[in-house]
């Protein structure tokens, strides 16, 4: 089992980073801006076909994929390698418990949950895969698909790579970057070619996933600013100043990194998630709410299985397309930014620990948040007012904030909105540079300011090229090729972390008699020793103990 510490990162071109990694990253990041850039006109259409053509021939192998990785971390948590702690016997984690939840969430979430709490269900409601739309049954299933996608499968998804990656990282001394999870059935190798093309790929999955979620996010900030200050346009132009703007920050917040900026940020983050999420849990129909919650977890549980394997094999369409296979090509390309970044802060957590806390905390939280919006806006919907419904169709950027109008207090909760918005971008994009940077500079955690802040503002830039482009199309599609091959690895990933942790329990054991064996001698030794020491003191008392010879007088 290795245990030598080793670091990929050499001087290229002055620069303290891994070139094989970084330099090949950085060109097929330019030649595609600028294929997009150059073909803008056509730009969208290409992507639509492409979409719908990996969807539609390699949906299957996404949804057994994640299905998979489900499977696998219940038995990494529930199995005989629960017990094992992340750095060791004697590590404790650097984090408490709330601090740790708050970067989870935020960094795996974040600006998703406000853009698609709303949007999401109202779609599937009025557009649902099965059955007729607009009643108290597409309600229940549109509910029930929200919970699939911002569930147990997408925080399973970051439970691998993360758990995969701090073991390595921690217990085998390997850098903290993809290439060191296949250590078990690579070798040395992963210090090769094809670590190199491993790492690639996580960095193109990670800033492609990162791009898609900051443009949704600066386009329900422009459409935000525009619903509450109607002088302020929401277009092209305003979301790329918006994205220019918020770079800045998350450049400022990457400079200072994990310890002082992510960390305070999300906590920052969680806060004023909390207060929007009771505002509307008490300004809104509360009873509902709460009722709606216990009856979505128990009809989500309830189908979990059916939802889990369902893609349309025999209805033949391709709804699947624009949703599930989306989201599991989202969460996969979201994999090695969340999984890195979970790694580097989850040290000294037992594996039943780590996979249960990622799993079942932030998935509870998301299925809170989603009904909280989600079913009161359908509630609306089923009532007769069709404003919330109309906002979506027209624009579901403007969804939450149309939402908020159904509240008391509209303008002051549509400014706290925009405000986490912003928030949670910056988050995602400061923790995500740290995690490219890690992956482009051989696991170091320590590289240079300046490399950190170029990855920083590169986030920024293909997420502005790619809204210019093709807007939502664009980033969708940029999601699901990236994340077609890197659902190959995760899997891979599996079979790798099982084989890892089986050596770390063989050894563990033959240590571990090896010590019993020892200790056994040891024992008898004792033992041995004991009773010699007590024959020899009994037989000295006995002697102590017999009368003294006699006398005796020869007889005459």
């Amino acid at each position: 089992m290795s245990k030598v510490t080793r670091s990929d990162t050499k001087k290229s071109f002055g620069l303290e980073v891994n070139g094989p990694v970084f330099w090949p990253s950085i060109v097929i990041l330019i030649i595609s801006i600028t294929l997009v850039i150059i073909f803008r006109e056509g730009a969208e259409s290409f992507f639509g076909d492409v979409q719908a053509a990996v969807t539609s021939s390699m949906g299957w192998l996404f949804i057994l994929s994640v299905n998979i990785f489900v499977g696998f971390c219940l038995y990494m948590a529930f199995g005989r390698f629960g017990n094992i702690r992340l750095g060791g016997k004697e590590a404790r984690p650097e984090f408490s418990t709330s601090s740790w939840f708050a970067m989870l969430f935020s960094a795996g979430m974040g600006i998703g949950l406000l853009y698609w709490s709303i949007a999401e269900p109202i779609n599937h409601f009025q557009t649902p895969p099965m059955g007729e739309p607009g009643t108290p049954a597409a309600a229940r299933q549109a509910m029930n698909f929200t919970f699939l996608h911002w569930g147990f499968h997408a925080w399973a998804i970051y439970a691998l790579v993360g758990l995969a990656l701090g073991y390595f990282t921690y217990n085998r001394k390997l850098p903290l970057t993809v290439r060191s999870a296949f250590y078990p059935f690579l070798g040395e190798r992963i210090h090769g070619i094809i670590g190199d093309i491993i790492d690639i790929l996580a960095v193109l999955a990670t800033l492609f996933g990162l791009a898609t979620s900051l443009g949704l996010g600066v386009k329900q900030v422009a459409a935000g600013l525009n619903h509450v200050f109607p002088a302020i346009a929401s277009g092209v132009t305003t979301q790329v100043l918006l994205i220019a703007a918020i770079t800045l920050v998350a450049t400022i917040s990457v400079a200072t990194g994990v310890e002082k900026g992510v960390r305070i940020l999300s906590e920052w983050n969680i806060r004023i998630a909390l207060v929007i999420l009771l505002a509307v849990l008490f300004l809104g129909p509360t009873v509902f709410i709460l009722a709606s919650y216990v009856q979505n977890t128990g009809s989500y549980f309830g189908s979990f299985l059916q939802l889990a394997f369902w893609n349309e094999a025999y209805s033949g369409g391709n709804w699947q397309g624009g949703w599930t296979v989306f989201y599991w090509a989202w969460w996969i390309s979201w994999a090695p930014f969340v999984g890195i970044f979970i790694a580097r802060v989850s040290k000294g957590r037992t594996i039943r620990e780590f996979v249960l806390g990622v799993l079942i905390v932030p998935s509870l939280l998301s299925f809170l948040w989603m009904t909280v919006f989600g079913s009161t806006a359908l509630r609306e919907v089923l009532a007769g007012d069709t404003t919330i419904a109309d906002a979506v169709a027209a624009d579901m950027s403007t969804a939450l904030f149309v939402f908020f109008e159904q509240l008391p207090f509209s303008t002051v909760l549509s400014i706290i909105g925009i405000v986490l918005v912003a928030g949670f971008f910056v988050t995602s994009s400061d923790s995500g540079s740290l995690v490219v940077d890690s992956l482009t500079s051989g696991g170091r955690t320590d590289s240079p300011v300046g490399i950190r802040i170029f990855w920083a503002l590169a986030e920024g830039a293909i997420a502005a090229v790619l809204l210019i482009g093709g807007g939502l199309q664009a980033l969708q599609t940029a999601v699901i090729i990236t994340g077609l091959p890197f659902a190959l690895i995760l899997l891979l990933m599996c079979f790798s972390l099982y084989r890892g942790l089986s050596e770390e329990l063989e050894e563990e054991n033959k240590l571990g008699k090896t010590q019993q064996r020892k200790e056994y001698q040891q024992l008898m030794a004792e033992m041995l020793a004991k009773r010699a020491a007590k024959q020899e003191s009994t037989v000295s008392d006995g002697k102590r103990d017999l009368p003294p010879p006699t006398k005796t007088e020869p007889s005459i």
